[in-house]
């Protein structure tokens, strides 16, 4: 792992001056519209967004702003939206999320909506990070003490998965438990809660339904209930569509029945 981190920090490190004053120029070309600038193009469009998104949306009682700031960040990372991010990331800071829960929530979108967009999101977290003076004293640290692991659970996460794909897939399935379930969820500067708020929210982003039942009992047991699951899916019909959450109806209400009441 510190192999595996040391490599990603060199891409980082040694990108030209030239890479970075062009990263910086396709971020200023492609600046957020303004109401204006929509009611220019598409007057309704700008209707809906005022009045129902966040005249309406933002301010419905099932999740609390902060939440809301997290949903739309997994969203926008998971699709890599990012002529939005800067708004969004703003706002979550407005919102209460920490900047060392910014960048727990792009590192562990790597794994679940690949490194490119992650990297994509990190290029322009570090733009609004600047703006607003936080330094790097205030984000998580590359590696140190993890959460308490449920071993039980663990095990027979480990067991079952290994059992359906471990002779065919050795290499994915090893990684999942040794990065992901014994690393990744385990860093503690996001709770356990957010980091399957992040998750779910991402899949149903991408459409990746299949998904859905391990990750929403995970976010449940987790603490998430099951009116804040069904107003995250309703939230995100705005951010990535009415089919992506409508596909993701029928798979949630069949995760509400099977839970024990």
């Amino acid at each position: 792992m510190k192999l595996f981190a040391a490599a990603i920090a060199s891409l980082i490190v040694f990108a030209s001056p030239a890479q970075a004053q062009e990263r910086k120029a396709m971020h200023m070309s492609k600046p957020m519209p303004s109401s204006e600038d929509v009611r220019s193009v598409a007057p309704a469009l700008d209707k809906y967004a005022q009045d129902r998104l966040l005249g309406d949306v933002w301010k419905r009682p099932g999740l609390n702003p902060r939440d809301r700031s997290i949903v739309t960040l997994a969203a926008l990372i998971a699709r890599n939206q990012t002529i939005e991010m800067p708004y969004h990331l703003n706002m979550a800071l407005d919102n209460g999320v920490k900047p060392s829960e910014i960048s727990e929530i792009i590192t562990h979108l790597a794994f679940y909506s690949g490194w490119a967009n992650a990297m994509s999101a990190d290029a322009v977290a570090k733009d609004i990070f600047v703006e607003r003076k936080i330094g790097a004293d205030q984000f998580p640290p590359a590696s140190g003490p993890l959460l308490p692991l449920d071993e039980a659970a663990e095990a027979q996460r480990a067991e079952r998965v290994g059992q359906q794909f471990g002779a065919a897939f050795p290499g994915i399935v090893q990684y999942t438990t040794d990065v992901l379930f014994r690393d990744l969820w385990l860093r503690p500067d996001l709770a356990p809660r957010d980091r399957s708020l992040v998750t779910v929210s991402a899949l149903i982003a991408t459409g990746q339904v299949a998904q859905i039942p391990y990750h929403l009992n995970r976010a449940m047991d987790n603490g998430l209930t099951q009116s804040q699951a069904a107003e995250v899916i309703t939230h995100l019909a705005f951010y990535v569509g009415w089919p992506n959450a409508f596909s993701a109806l029928p798979v949630a209400k069949d995760v509400f029945e099977k839970r024990p009441r």
